[in-house]
């Protein structure tokens, strides 16, 4: 299968934008040892960290228009599920490998481009395939197959060596499953009477293991799985599921944490199983729900609504207006965060677990 756009996103990354300052950074923010690099970044996933695949297919979940990307290199809305830039283009950014992460199907991808990694998520994706068939978007195996046909193409532009080189040497993020537990599990009966919650987190577990595990097969070395944020506090289920109050929802909070830790576990034994991998549970839950309970702690002012609109329900084309003040926000929509969110939450993901996917087992 041959993955293409087929067409050109109706609002791109800025032409005026110098091709050089989009490839790369002079300096990294993250320090790492001495003799160690990280060449690329290969990004998988949902909405969290799409940064535009989801421009060329027939979805309704996707972002390519106002008033999302308002504070995104000119006010352009690129496909990317904030008012700027997300987790993709930040983690880029912190390891100094450019300053944007581009989506694979970015019609404007140039040869250079994929020396340095590109980004193959799709909001509304799910480790669950059930969960992207229902939101007609790339699941986690057409994201898979994206990636062999980029391997192929990485082929023909350096060679068998310096390919297997940056495969091995690279970071690769997996980020979702959001959506498995709000829009499948709880949403619709497609799956909640079949699976009570433990089990359907062991179909999620497995799928993710699976994938990890592909990856690796593939050539990469150094892969970081991301566990669920606190869901019964973001702005949307508060509404739905909160009570009058919209308080944040304690049994999905616990469905989280149900299944990040099921997820830790087995991939502390996959990483195990397989000496040269580097594979790496990244948790985000207690520094995400800290900055929602005590945003002022972290220079924000507001965490319980989102800046699109009310900040109760909408997202996406519900999106017609938004605040004033941005910076004040933790959230831009009803599910994801600013960009001034996503940044504390970067910055304190790679600092505690850069580590890990660095030094030399049985050392970590």
């Amino acid at each position: 299968m041959q993955f293409f756009c087929l067409k050109l996103f109706p609002l791109l990354i800025l032409s005026s934008v110098s091709l050089s300052f989009l490839v790369c950074i002079s300096e990294s923010v993250i320090e790492l040892p001495k003799n160690n690099t990280i060449p690329a970044l290969f990004v998988f996933g949902d909405s969290i960290v799409d940064t535009g695949n989801n421009n060329c297919i027939n979805t309704i979940a996707k972002v390519n228009y106002p008033p999302y990307g308002q504070d995104f290199m000119g006010g352009k809305p690129t496909g990317r599920f904030s008012n700027g830039k997300v987790p993709s283009d930040l983690i880029a950014e912190e390891l100094g490998i450019k300053a944007l992460l581009p989506a694979y199907l970015d019609p404007s991808l140039q040869t250079q481009d994929l020396l340095t990694g590109v980004n193959f998520a799709s909001g509304g994706a799910g480790y669950d395939p059930l969960t992207s068939d229902v939101a007609l978007v790339f699941s986690l195996s057409d994201q898979l197959a994206m990636f062999k046909e980029y391997i192929m193409k990485l082929k023909r532009a350096v060679g068998e060596e310096q390919t297997s080189k940056i495969l091995r040497e690279s970071l690769v993020i997996l980020a979702v499953g959001s959506n498995d537990i709000t829009n499948t599990y709880f949403s619709t009966p497609l799956r909640k009477f079949v699976y009570d919650i433990p089990s359907y987190a062991d179909l999620m577990v497995s799928y993710a293991s699976s994938f990890v595990q592909d990856l690796y097969k593939l050539g990469s070395h150094r892969i970081g799985v991301l566990g669920l944020p606190p869901l019964g506090c973001v702005p949307s289920q508060r509404t739905l599921k909160g009570g009058v109050s919209r308080k944040c929802v304690d049994s999905y909070n616990q469905v989280s944490q149900l299944f990040n830790k099921k997820l830790s576990d087995e991939l502390n034994l996959v990483n195990r199983k397989i000496p040269e991998a580097r594979i790496n549970y990244l948790d985000m839950y207690y520094l995400l729900l800290d900055l929602i309970h005590h945003p002022e702690k972290y220079g924000f002012g507001i965490s319980n609504i989102g800046c699109c609109g009310t900040g109760t329900i909408e997202v996406a084309f519900l999106c017609k207006y938004t605040c004033s003040n941005v910076s004040e926000y933790v959230f831009w929509d009803s599910f994801h965060l600013t960009e001034k969110a996503y940044r504390l939450l970067v910055g304190q993901i790679l600092k505690q677990y850069m580590k890990d996917f660095i030094c030399e087992k049985p050392f970590c």
